[in-house]
């Protein structure tokens, strides 16, 4: 809460502070105006966030991800968090000798082995890890996996893929009860099945679980963290917007691909569902989530509804 926040402040260097002049005194009065607008538009709304890639990876860069969801949690923002966790998945099974396979859209072709490595690791170390965190920077949060209370129920997404599910719904009220309570839900992407599948575990795409979540509670904002700068045209230059329209023609011209297909589908199918607008962000920028949410420049790829 707000007290904590405070107390996490404390540690901070205090800000070397520099004479401005007088157009530098303006630009930051115009960046502050402008953050602080977007931030009273954001108060009391839902964003999702997906975390994961190299903003999970350094400790230095998973600081900076937790400062920004305690800063967003102590200004009445309503923060849910959906995260990955691929590569440490990849790690632990190559340490347990277990084969890891991807099908060529990037999804983990999974097996009962794999699932429960991929549970072990994304229920156990790091959905605790990122609660810690977030708590240590000065925010409130609680760490759930899909099967906490029917929280994420799946069906599977494609038989060649073993046990990999596809969200069929969202226990809503679990979430809205806990942002009541001023709690960020932390949810790693494990989910069960349903009716007489309910005994069995799904692995989850993080981007598809964050997407559906998204849907499921009317989000006003959802973010995916990557890797890369955003959606890239042929000439590797960043793509500001995209409709669902411009993205069915990139994808048949082979511009977009491989595991950015399903990410960006997700974006599509979540603003195509009533979020928002779904943003597609370089996870590796420090700050990254409060730089899109507060800032005056356009960062990713904004998904947002063709025009009719």
């Amino acid at each position: 809460g707000a007290g904590g926040a405070a107390a996490a402040r404390a540690h901070y260097p205090p800000p070397l502070v520099a004479p401005l002049s007088a157009s530098s005194a303006e630009d930051w009065g115009a960046k502050l105006t402008t953050g602080l607008t977007k931030l009273s538009d954001l108060v009391d709304e839902t964003v999702v966030i997906k975390y994961g890639g190299h903003a999970m990876g350094s400790a230095e860069a998973r600081a900076s991800f937790a400062r920004d969801v305690a800063l967003l949690q102590d200004a009445g923002v309503r923060c849910v968090v959906v995260h990955g966790g691929g590569p440490m998945i990849s790690a632990m099974l190559e340490k347990m000798g277990v084969k890891g396979e991807f099908s060529p859209e990037g999804l983990r072709i999974t097996d009962e082995a794999t699932v429960e490595i991929a549970e072990m690791v994304l229920c156990g170390s790091l959905n605790k890890r990122t609660v810690h965190e977030i708590s240590m920077a000065g925010g409130s949060a609680i760490g759930l996996s899909g099967k906490d209370d029917a929280l994420l129920r799946a069906t599977q997404l494609d038989p060649a893929l073993g046990l990999v599910g596809e969200v069929s719904e969202v226990n809503v009220d679990v979430l809205e009860d806990l942002l009541d309570l001023n709690l960020v839900p932390v949810i790693a992407p494990i989910g069960i099945g349903v009716g007489d599948d309910e005994g069995t575990t799904y692995n989850i795409n993080a981007d598809t679980a964050a997407g559906a979540v998204a849907k499921a509670m009317g989000a006003s904002r959802l973010l995916l963290l990557t890797d890369i700068k955003g959606v890239l045209d042929k000439e590797k230059n960043l793509l500001r917007t995209l409709t669902p329209t411009q993205f069915e023609e990139l994808k048949a011209d082979g511009t977009i691909t491989a595991g950015m297909v399903p990410k960006v589908q997700n974006a599509v199918d979540a603003v195509n569902g009533g979020v928002g607008s779904a943003v597609i962000l370089d996870g590796r920028t420090e700050h990254a989530v409060l730089i899109d949410l507060l800032g005056d420049d356009d960062t990713g790829t904004a998904v947002m509804g063709d025009v009719l």
